[in-house]
């Protein structure tokens, strides 16, 4: 396969350790995993509900319900009812909201990997084996095992195998859509998770003893090549370091305390949303909505030019 296909495969999987090795030496890295916000609103619902918008359709798609007329608003409503009615028991309950919630914020990951999936599915039977993908991102390796460019390459080619057989779940050595986003995104799924560490670790641990020491903590983040004067941040981590990291005071981190650090079980905002939904759409408290009890609360969950047009009035008076 030609270079070009080759090199954005290689770097997406690289992606975690390369955006490191490429930062200033006073900057910050960022290891931390956090979910990011359901919208970039605020979540007000005295000034509209485009928060609720975004959080229940996705951002991309909240805006599309823009343009819409309150009837075709309301329509559409109802076919996405019935997707989110996982059980077809009739109602949604807040576990299946929550649910359809975390799957609209990760519509900018499917696309995603959408882009890359032709570039992979070299036999175009809807499915990418190992082998297709080894041969795309490691093809001129294969061919010339001798680079020059300093990479690793069978070290690369060994972690990606690894955490593709992770993401390959029935362990036929071939990832569907779903096995394959998992390879690609890791830290999106429950059970990548120990991936996601272990590969954090052995970028980190550079004395290889299945640790992370103050130094190699310190060390990740903080490039002492210039030997200017250490700024502020890096104390303060060293401090994190050894009040909050280290947690059972052994002086280096293990799996779990670096699983806490790097993927920390933030507030979830999906359940939160979820139940905000439920409470403001139950109109008979039964604890889970009706399709009616939603569709007469349509303007919380979608926008439309109704909507839209009562917020340009707003903004006009602003000016």
């Amino acid at each position: 396969p030609m270079l070009g296909m080759e090199i954005r495969p290689l770097l997406m999987c690289f992606a975690l350790c390369v955006v490191y090795a490429t930062s200033k030496p006073t900057e910050k890295k960022e290891r931390v995993h956090h979910d990011a916000p359901l919208s970039s609103r605020e979540h007000d619902d005295a000034q509209g509900f485009d928060y609720d918008h975004d959080a229940f359709l996705g951002q991309k798609e909240a805006k599309s319900f823009d343009e819409l007329s309150p009837e075709e608003s309301k329509r559409r409503l109802g076919v996405i009812v019935v997707k989110i009615d996982g059980d077809s028991d009739g109602f949604v309950t807040e576990v299946e909201l929550k649910a359809w919630i975390k799957k609209a914020q990760k519509k900018y990951i499917y696309e995603n990997v959408d882009r890359q999936w032709k570039d992979f599915d070299v036999n175009n039977d809807g499915m990418i084996s190992w082998e297709e993908y080894r041969n795309v991102t490691y093809g001129t390796y294969l061919d010339d095992p001798e680079p020059d460019d300093g990479y690793n390459y069978q070290h690369m080619m060994a972690r990606d195998e690894r955490r593709f057989k992770m993401a390959d779940q029935n362990g036929d050595q071939i990832a569907n859509k779903e096995e394959f986003t998992a390879f690609l995104h890791p830290e999106e799924y429950d059970h990548m998770k120990d991936i996601v560490v272990l590969e954090t670790m052995e970028d980190i641990d550079k004395n290889g003893d299945g640790f992370i020491d103050l130094n190699e903590y310190i060390g990740d983040m903080y490039n002492h090549e210039d030997e200017m004067e250490e700024p502020d941040w890096v104390a303060t981590e060293r401090e994190q370091f050894s009040e909050f990291r280290d947690k059972n005071k052994d002086g280096k981190m293990d799996r779990e305390e670096t699983m806490d650090w790097i993927l920390p079980s933030d507030y979830d905002h999906a359940e939160a949303e979820a139940k905000h939904l439920v409470y403001e759409s139950d109109s008979n408290k039964d604890g889970k909505l009706s399709k009616e009890e939603i569709l007469n609360k349509y303007d919380l969950f979608v926008g439309s030019q109704a909507t839209d047009f009562g917020e340009a009035l707003v903004r006009h008076d602003e000016f």
